[in-house]
């Protein structure tokens, strides 16, 4: 049953998919899409389409995929490590580490584009493991590593605002970042994420037992043998990548880690096994349909994704909050 769940959800990639690519300012056929893709030269489409499918559509809709996978599978793993239903890589600040390191690498050297992931990554990694410093203490409760997340992310969000205003000159960049979006996504933005998101994907399905073990607790973890704070050490290394790729392309798109994962346990349960693949291909359907949606439902004005993850991810962590307090 729980194979045929991920089947549906791999399926729902799939609509999504080309419910991207067909809608937006100009319409186009599912089977004109399919000629542009796979050069049947039998079915006409016109050179715009052509230009419109390969050049803005496929390359956006490519990055929105990777990014669902990326922050649903970094959400995942953050709750298993810390052991808090509440963890997401935006709500407890190492988003914003990633933001901060990458944006200070940007502005502080030019034409590292490639770099920046990098950058970001130790950025995201120093926010985990402060988080993890505040909030130990004789072991890890999930209220402590929550409120740690959130006075963390505020520091790291005030560093951020700095940063903004001493470049003031691009603030309207600057606003999209911090809201979190896929406009103007090209080919260039989907080639860093892929390579991060298959190594990351990979690392943490390999995960998958160690995490059951986690959600165990730790004498029990320990007494079957897993080095607990090793693993910990080396799975937060995993979601911070996976977090830290997504912020250098899409900026602090928030909630999804926290929404995703929690929608996936509640439907195929909370082994691991299950629930990262899941997890990722029901991130991957979210973020295309919601990007779909968010370009199109104010037409021709074009709503960044990360305001309609916010409106739908607020309420969702609020009754989450309610429930485990």
């Amino acid at each position: 049953m729980r194979n045929l769940k991920i089947l549906i959800f791999g399926a729902a990639v799939v609509v999504g998919f080309f419910v991207s690519l067909m809608n937006g300012s100009v319409d186009i056929s599912a089977e004109k899409i399919c000629a542009i893709i796979f050069n049947v030269e039998s079915i006409n489409f016109s050179e715009t389409e052509r230009q419109i499918i390969e050049n803005i559509r496929l390359p956006r809709t490519l990055v929105a995929i990777l990014v669902g996978i990326n922050l649903s599978l970094s959400g995942a793993i953050l709750q298993a490590v810390m052991k808090n239903p509440l963890a997401d890589p935006h709500i407890i600040g190492i988003s914003s580490g990633a933001g901060l390191f990458g944006i200070f690498f940007m502005l502080a050297f030019d034409d590292v584009g490639a770099l920046v992931t990098p950058a970001a990554f130790v950025g995201a990694m120093f926010a985990a493991f402060l988080i993890y410093i505040l909030a130990w203490k004789d072991g890890i409760r999930p209220i402590r590593v929550i409120l740690a997340g959130v006075a963390v992310n505020a520091f790291l969000g005030a560093g951020i605002s700095a940063l903004l205003i001493f470049y003031s000159e691009k603030v309207h960049a600057a606003l999209l970042f911090m809201v979190g979006g896929l406009s103007t996504r090209s080919w260039s933005h989907a080639e860093i994420l892929f390579p991060y998101t298959v190594f990351g994907t990979v690392l943490a399905l390999l995960a998958a037992r160690h995490l059951n073990i986690l959600q165990l607790g730790d004498e029990v973890a320990k007494g079957l043998g897993l080095r607990v704070n090793l693993a910990r050490t080396i799975l937060t290394a995993v979601a911070a990548l996976l977090a830290a790729s997504s912020v250098c392309v899409v900026g602090l798109l928030g909630f999804v880690g926290l929404i995703i994962p929690h929608a996936t346990r509640l439907l195929i349960g909370s082994d691991y096994r299950f629930l990262l693949p899941g997890s990722a291909l029901l991130g991957a359907a979210v973020l295309t349909f919601s990007d779909t949606l968010s370009r199109t439902i104010f037409s021709p004005v074009e709503l960044p994704v990360g305001i309609l993850m916010a409106m739908l991810g607020a309420p969702f962590f609020l009754y989450l909050l309610r429930k485990e307090l």
